[in-house]
């Protein structure tokens, strides 16, 4: 198991409420953040300037995504749709109202936009005309979070389920009660082999899904609500963020734990760590929490 270390570069401040969501900008060294203000915040992995806030909207943000190809952020704004963000020119270019309920994630592929939201649908917008295509009812309870895989989009719901959807025909393919409570948090592995999912009930599972989404693995690995899973580009590594305050670093290979970042040790969170978004600039994470920060750490592995 090769070695490692953990250290806190940076605490960033600016946001007047709990920081729900996070994206990588169109260069390596920006991202934005967004949450119960409404401030969508652009600010720099280096970490050597404020933040600047590019846009506000007048509910929470749950959810952000950068679409690299255009150009573009789209913001999935609570109770309203979502709002597309010139990021060159810095200005609102288009909005979609779409749902009245919170959206809680946001996926791509090369032609479509995925919106999970509180009613327990999936709307399908089309990236070059930002016009709905279609929305599809999938649980009784919220969708809570999406994932692509090649035919597949996979949905984490709050009816405690996994649900696996064919992208080409919106047929459910296949459906389980995954855990004991609502499904937060799903994460493909970068190879491709294995689906994580995080739940309220604090377990990480994973599935097999070469085995037909098999159960592989289950451990409690918080003590609280998982609320978000990434992944370091090679897949060799993941962390964890949870309700109970802090982030997990685990050894992706052995399932194993290899270290606890918290308060006390670490300078971490005061309160919920909601968002984790692992990038490729020096190795550095981002973590965003109901405390009102952000931060920046520094993972080293040897």
């Amino acid at each position: 198991m090769a070695a490692f270390k953990i250290e806190r570069f940076k605490t960033l401040k600016g946001h007047n409420g709990a920081v729900y969501a996070c994206s990588l900008g169109i260069d390596s060294n920006t991202f934005f953040t967004s949450g119960n203000d409404g401030m969508i915040v652009k600010w720099k992995l280096d970490g050597e300037d404020n933040g600047k806030m590019i846009a506000r909207v007048s509910n929470s943000v749950y959810s952000l995504i950068t679409i690299r190809e255009t150009g573009h952020l789209i913001v999935g704004h609570n109770y309203e749709g979502i709002h597309i963000i010139d990021l060159e020119k810095g200005i609102e270019t288009g909005s979609l109202k779409l749902t009245d309920s919170a959206i809680f994630d946001l996926k791509k592929d090369s032609n479509h936009l995925y919106i999970a939201t509180g009613k327990g649908e999936i709307v399908i917008v089309d990236l070059r005309s930002m016009d709905i295509l279609k929305r599809i009812k999938v649980s009784s309870a919220s969708v809570r979070s999406l994932e692509i895989k090649d035919k597949w989009l996979l949905a984490g719901c709050s009816d405690n389920s996994i649900r696996i959807i064919d992208i080409k025909s919106l047929k459910e393919q296949k459906a389980w009660e995954a855990h004991k409570n609502s499904v937060f948090s799903l994460k493909l592995d970068p190879r491709g082999k294995k689906l994580f999912s995080g739940s309220r009930d604090a377990h990480l599972k994973v599935w097999d899904i070469a085995g037909d989404f098999s159960l592989q693995d289950s451990i409690v690995a918080h003590m609280y609500t998982i609320n978000t899973i990434e992944f370091n580009s090679s897949g060799s590594h993941f962390v964890t963020g949870s309700m109970d305050k802090t982030i997990k670093l685990w050894d992706a290979g052995q399932l194993k734990l290899l270290k606890v970042v918290d308060k006390e040790r670490f300078g971490g969170h005061l309160s919920s760590v909601n968002k984790l978004v692992w990038s490729n600039y020096k190795n550095r994470v981002i973590s965003c929490s109901d405390d009102r920060t952000i931060s920046l750490w520094d993972i080293k592995l040897y």
